[in-house]
């Protein structure tokens, strides 16, 4: 394998790694017409800029446990917020338990964010799949299906949950919770 300095240029295209102290030291990897590198020692990924400037990455891992895509919302939600399409932007929160225009829960740190460039006064990161905080209340066992409650961003179990409409599930409780007041567990979207 030839040895690669951070932003070396073949071909047109620019090889980028911090290596794996973080050192910017560079890395080994065969870049094959200026686009596919193959990698024996770094930390699961290779980014690639072409000439045009676009990237081709490949990551086996995240840091984070959720896929996001950005919305516009009523007003700007805090993480763990569960919002419903509806309001005058795309999506807000609701007072209805069981919810059927549910849409998700307001995301932390996504591994990886769809819809990234969209602008607007309010904007939200939506999670749409993965392991994600979320704002509940009551009691709450593990495995419990999640339902939006009549508290505003809130989520609570489902009182009976082989009778829940699919379209108003938010998740599934992947931690235990037992108070009236409001607190954040994680839950699987």
């Amino acid at each position: 394998m030839a040895k690669l300095k951070a932003g070396t240029t073949i071909g047109g295209s620019t090889a980028w790694h911090s290596g794996n102290d973080g050192s910017g030291s560079g890395l080994d990897a065969d870049l094959l017409d200026g686009y596919h590198a193959s990698v024996a020692d770094i930390a699961n990924t290779v980014v690639v800029r072409d000439g045009s400037g676009n990237i081709n990455a490949t990551a086996s891992q995240a840091r984070y446990a959720d896929l996001a895509e950005k919305y516009l919302s009523d007003s700007n939600y805090e993480a763990g917020t569960v919002v419903v399409f509806g309001g005058d932007a795309e999506v807000t929160t609701t007072t209805e338990a069981g919810d059927t225009r549910v849409a998700g829960v307001v995301s932390t740190d996504p591994a990886y964010l769809m819809n990234s460039e969209l602008t607007g006064e309010f904007v939200i990161k939506l999670a749409l799949r993965g392991r994600v905080p979320c704002k509940v209340t009551g009691v709450i066992k593990k495995g419990d299906l999640l339902v939006t409650s009549s508290v505003p961003g809130v989520a609570i179990a489902a009182t009976n949950p082989t009778n829940v409409p699919a379209a108003s599930i938010i998740g599934k409780a992947i931690a235990k919770y037992d108070s009236k007041e409001i607190g954040v567990i994680e839950i699987l979207i």
